[in-house]
């Protein structure tokens, strides 16, 4: 090359340079299917518009770069919010159950394309095929249960004490909704919030992570040709990919009426300050330090595939993860042996998330794998044992063993913090009120399991002085919240619900209105005017 001009060089390097995506391979075919190309706009406001610099979305499995995105800018965020609004003023005066059948019509979208766009989240995310369609499934049945929904939200009348009068509760749209979502769901989170705060009468803004942008284009894409066969305002559901600063500038713009994150504890603490200091709606799901307590009287043959699921699926990458092991001293040393040897039939199955072999995938990334190789080391420093895995594996990659931890205590620092990888500690109680102590123990209130044959165990747990979560599940894994069920936490978890039974109710204002239907005004008898 050295005897070719300069632009032709770049021309060369650049060829090469496309040649070595992942898109051009045809393995990956289902990627073009999906409306992708070889550089993508990660802007969309009823026009695919990005002026930001060009970045690349990488495979967790291989490290190898998939596409080019061209991420948006403060300038291009602040024209999204424009065109949301003014599609927000068309959408709010639609009826409720029209909007609910363009959500149904959404779900149709999402249902034809979901063995692609599975595909698309193993491959941008890393979790296994399975994972990866049940994640797109997840959007399609928030579809489904919104539609249902559009015909149902209520309002109710009350009875007054006064005569003549009475009073109606009506409730009424937010405006426009910013939705900042993690990695590890990249299509799920944000259909959560995109079905009901559609049907609701709301727009949207969705700041996807940094690290699965092309996920959240190729749902948009979708998106957009419902929204053209309806003739809506492609600013309806708006997307601006992109770094730290445009997802600040979604969460101090005054304009944004709610927003919606899902991401760590740590940044979800600053979201909530900076979103609270300007009178700002929030919906919060945070980190998850998640137990299952298994009783002395509980099947064994039950916790065991339940522990492994919630503990080892995702690569231990869900928020609902468990990652603590609380088992009564009577059956400690049966289930923790039984435990190892189903850790130990896993090894084989480690590798490509797209293979149907596949149990475990990668980590998301290189800092996922330094975060599990200095928790092991803390945990080890700190008196515990590892009992299985607390390795790194040797190939392209980011991937590690599923790792087993015993010895500590529940109060140890490492214990009681969440670290994003497949490690689980299995720690010993007397009873289950010293179980349900030590699954309170966490800063974190999200999921939580008891596994028991005994009712008054079940109520316990239920109860005021049982789990302090958000998820209380008793004889399934941590991670078995359903449609329908409050997906939600408590304490350092955030607040607020998702897909819960009365979660439409976070993405609308409630209006009362005392209608006086007499000819008389009560509260001013007495004054005269002349």
């Amino acid at each position: 090359m050295r005897f070719l001009s300069a632009g032709v060089k770049t021309a060369v390097l650049q060829s090469r340079r496309m040649a070595s995506l992942l898109i051009n391979d045809s393995k990956y075919a289902f990627l073009k299917d999906l409306g992708l190309s070889e550089t993508n706009s990660g802007v969309f406001n009823g026009k695919w518009a990005a002026s930001g610099p060009v970045t690349q979305s990488f495979s967790p499995a291989n490290n190898l770069p998939i596409a080019n995105i061209q991420n948006g800018t403060t300038e291009d965020f602040d024209k999204a919010v424009v065109e949301a609004r003014k599609a927000y003023e068309q959408w709010c005066e639609v009826p409720a159950p029209r909007r609910g059948e363009v959500v149904r019509q959404i779900g149709d979208k999402l249902r034809a394309n979901l063995q692609n766009l599975g595909a698309l989240v193993s491959l941008e995310m890393g979790k296994i095929s399975a994972e990866g369609v049940g994640e797109v499934q997840e959007y399609v049945d928030i579809c489904d249960y919104a539609t249902g929904l559009s015909r149902s939200l209520e309002g109710r009348i009350f009875p007054s004490e006064r005569p003549g009068h009475t009073l109606l509760e009506q409730w009424n749209p937010l405006g426009v909704v910013g939705v900042i979502s993690a990695f590890n769901f990249p299509c799920a989170v944000y259909g959560w919030n995109n079905a009901l705060a559609l049907v609701t009468g709301n727009s949207l803004i969705w700041k996807p992570a940094p690290s699965t942008p092309l996920t959240a284009i190729a749902v948009t894409k979708l998106i957009e040709e419902v929204l053209k066969a309806n003739n809506l305002p492609g600013g309806l559901c708006s997307l601006v990919c992109g770094e730290g600063d445009v997802g600040q500038a979604l969460v101090k713009d005054k304009r944004v009426n709610l927003v919606s994150f899902t991401g760590s504890t740590e940044v979800g603490r600053i979201v909530g300050q900076q979103v609270q200091g300007r009178f700002g709606k929030l919906l919060l799901e945070l980190g998850g330090n998640n137990a299952i307590v298994v009783n002395d009287d509980a099947d064994l043959d039950m916790v065991v595939p339940a522990t492994v699921f919630a503990a080892v699926g995702t690569a231990g990458q869900r928020c609902t993860t468990t990652r603590r092991l609380i088992i009564h001293e009577k059956v400690y040393d049966q289930v923790l042996e039984r435990l190892k040897r189903a850790y130990a039939q896993f090894e084989s199955r480690i590798g490509d998330p797209l293979e149907s072999t596949t149990i475990i995938g990668p980590l998301h990334n290189h800092e996922a794998v330094l975060k599990f190789k200095a928790s092991i080391a803390e945990a080890i420093a700190l008196g515990g044992k590892v009992e299985y895995g607390g390795k790194v594996l040797e190939r392209d990659g980011n991937f590690v063993l599923p790792t087993i931890v015993t010895g500590l205590k529940p109060d140890s620092p490492v214990v009681l913090r969440e670290t994003f990888a497949p490690i689980l500690y299995v720690l010993k109680c007397k009873d289950v009120d010293e179980g349900i102590r030590i699954n309170n123990s966490s800063a974190q209130g999200l999921s939580s399991s008891l596994f028991t044959s005994n009712l008054q165990n079940v109520f316990k747990w239920m109860g005021p002085k049982g789990s302090d979560c958000g998820i209380v599940n008793v004889n399934i894994p941590t991670s078995g919240a359903e449609i329908g069920g409050a997906f939600g936490g408590e304490k350092e978890t955030g607040g607020g619900r998702e897909s819960g039974s009365d979660s439409w109710r976070q993405y609308m204002r409630r209006s009362t209105c005392t209608i006086n239907f007499s000819k008389q005004l009560p509260l001013a008898q007495g004054i005269k005017f002349e």
